[in-house]
């Protein structure tokens, strides 16, 4: 039996519902990036077609239902949280039951087949097996307590949430420079101990130690993290690193929080001894950490509601408030390169072995864009002469593209904050650097 042809009306609810989910394009989800081609292509068409009163199809074929379902299962899905590709293909396969079961049903519906095509794609395209677990058939009632992004979804899809949840960043790396969850931009003196994060969920503190005698500048050679015990998902579990000492293990030698498959807090580890990362699923929040050279360097994503549920007596936390201004020594809005003096400083303003210019051109080689990385990147050198800080600055940023979930931020641009032209001339620099540095070690 052919394909039978969709009527005019259903011809032209589709590019009309098309327009309308190109309409809401900038209400996507922050930090999701965009879906697969083929998906895109899929929910157009089927929500575009599936509108039961113009389409005449029978009323037992559920394929209807079944996108329903499946945009249900998928909608909340990040492809940069751990077990992404997993919780997909459980949908798809699932998706893919639930066509089957209509097929009869469904002979001759274009929208059927289409969903039956866009199947077997998506299906090649994430290397996804055709057996295999699949997602509960009630995405509605159902939820892992222990994922953060399911159960956030859930809330959503009750509707006693609206919103999707928004994420913020955090990052430490140099001697040191922060990076707060409301994006300023600090390089701060802070020596000792220091707490960046300190919520009902999560803490974080860091030790900063003297970099050269005689200056304030300070690097990271300790840090602490204690993920707190929450409900069925997880004990207490304590993370702590120093330098030449980055376990892949938690304090206690375990390696994950919580029972199950996947974990709901486990540790990766991504170079021996250099890199880790944790993901903590329960509450929708990554950790790097990582050692270059002598000092460690810190990076999180972390639910700005989560972020921000802390007591009173919690005010001081650096990734929240930044560094108390006693302790800051850029311009007071992170701009190392904008102090600027009223003459030009007197005697050697750098470490022995860089000049600006040979600074500034190592640095160009790890930082090609001359924002505020590549800026933080010529002051440590100048104020270390340690060449390790060209690559803390280069894996700070790296670590910013992987976590921050708003790519028109990633970068911060010395002249503004942020969004100035690129290619800002090293020129106008000079003369903050040199009057910051000189400031240093006063």
């Amino acid at each position: 039996m052919g394909l039978r042809a969709a009527s005019p009306s259903c011809a032209a609810a589709a590019p009309a519902s098309a327009a309308a989910a190109a309409g809401a394009e900038p209400r996507r989800r922050p930090g999701l990036g965009p879906p697969p081609l083929a998906l895109l292509l899929l929910l157009l068409l089927s929500l575009g077609l599936l509108h039961a009163g113009d389409c005449q199809q029978p009323a037992q074929c559920r394929i209807q239902k079944c996108t329903t379902d499946f945009v249900s299962l998928t909608s909340h899905l990040n492809s940069a949280v751990d077990g992404f590709d997993s919780e997909f293909c459980k949908a798809l396969r699932a998706y893919a039951g639930c066509t089957q079961r209509t097929s009869k049903a469904c002979r001759g519906n274009l929208v059927y087949h289409s969903a039956v095509l866009g199947i077997s794609d998506l299906m090649s395209q994430r290397n996804c097996s055709k057996d295999g677990p699949t997602s509960p058939t009630n995405p509605e009632v159902t939820h892992d307590p222990c994922n953060y992004h399911s159960h956030a979804a859930a809330r959503e899809h009750r509707g006693g949430d609206q919103n999707p949840p928004n994420y913020l960043f955090c990052g430490l790396f140099g001697d040191p420079h922060l990076r707060t969850f409301k994006d300023h931009f600090q390089t701060c003196k802070v020596e000792g101990a220091w707490p960046l994060i300190d919520n009902n969920y999560l803490s974080v503190q860091v030790t900063n130690v003297p970099v050269v005698p005689g200056s304030s500048a300070t690097a990271t050679n300790k840090i602490t993290i204690i993920f707190k015990a929450h409900r069925e998902c997880t004990d207490q579990k304590v993370y702590q690193a120093v330098t030449d000492d980055l376990p892949a293990a938690f304090v206690d030698g375990s390696t994950s929080g919580g029972d199950g498959d996947p974990k709901s807090l486990r540790i990766v580890e991504r170079e021996s001894g250099r890199s880790v990362e944790m993901h903590a699923r329960y509450m929708g929040t990554t950790v790097f950490v990582r050692q270059l050279g002598r000092y460690l360097t810190l990076a999180i994503r972390m639910p700005e509601a989560l972020a921000m549920a802390y007591e009173a007596s919690q005010d001081l936390q650096l990734c929240v408030t930044g560094c108390p201004l006693g302790e800051r020594i850029d311009d007071g809005q992170g701009q190392v390169s904008a102090i600027l003096g009223p003459g030009l400083p007197r005697g050697p303003a750098a470490r022995p072995g860089y000049t600006l210019e040979t600074a500034s051109a190592r640095c160009l080689e790890q930082v090609p864009l001359k924002d505020i990385y590549f800026q933080s990147c010529v002051f440590d050198l100048l104020t270390t002469g340690d060449a390790n800080f060209t690559a803390a600055a280069h894996s700070a940023l790296e670590d910013v593209e992987a976590l921050h979930p708003r790519k028109e931020r990633w970068h911060i641009f010395p002249s503004s904050g942020r969004g100035a032209p690129r290619g800002r001339p090293l020129s106008s620099a000079t003369l903050g650097l040199t009057c910051l540095i000189l400031a240093v070690f006063l």
